[in-house]
């Protein structure tokens, strides 16, 4: 289940960072670095603050997948396009890949045997940090501190999937309810504008 959720945050995450290159007018290998820490960015801070290997230099196919949608980004003049932001492609596929990742992280933070805020903690950094982490190199503010019902995904996800395997109820089904309908979710609050004011 972590491997199919991780491929698909991926290859999501992998498609958003280059659009967020291509919006920002990077270079070849800027626009690489940037697809690059958006879709393996978070996995890697993650799993160093779990005290393992990152996931991504054990196996090939994480860099390989990423390689990939580069290439074919590339080959289908995805950077020669008029801004991709706010067009249903961005949005989609940046949705899927908070959510995938958001549920990845939950389940191995649970397989560590983290509490709740661990498993939290987790989710979050699992699914924004490799998006914080090519925001602060382009020196732009981290999109998910300007929109307040992004992160608050994560953690919502997080604490169900804790309170799921509280009582067993983690299973294929419950995973694929939970990405459906935080997709729903995350797909109303960015057409329909919601945040969370600080005023």
């Amino acid at each position: 289940m972590f491997e199919i959720t991780d491929l698909i945050g991926i290859i999501a995450f992998a498609m958003s960072g280059f659009f967020v290159a291509s919006r920002s007018k990077l270079d070849l290998l800027g626009a690489f670095i940037s697809t690059f820490l958006t879709a393996l960015g978070g996995g890697i801070i993650r799993d160093i603050a779990l005290d393992k290997t990152p996931h991504t230099f054990l196996h090939d196919y994480p860099s390989l997948v990423v390689l990939s949608v580069f290439t074919l980004m590339i080959l289908f003049k995805f950077h020669k396009r008029q801004t991709m932001e706010n067009k249903p492609l961005f949005i989609i596929s940046d949705s899927i890949g908070l959510i995938s990742f958001s549920i990845s992280g939950a389940l191995i933070a649970i397989e560590s045997s983290f509490n709740l805020s661990g498993v939290i903690i987790m989710t979050f950094i699992t699914a924004v940090g490799g998006g914080i982490m090519r925001d602060v190199i382009i020196n732009e503010v981290p999109f998910v501190f300007k929109t307040g019902f992004y992160g608050i995904i994560a953690l919502f996800i997080g604490t169900i999937i804790y309170s799921l395997n509280l009582y067993e109820l983690i299973s294929v089904y419950s995973i694929i309810g939970l990405f459906f309908t935080f997709l729903l979710l995350r797909l109303i609050a960015y057409y329909k504008k919601w945040s969370i004011p600080l005023n």
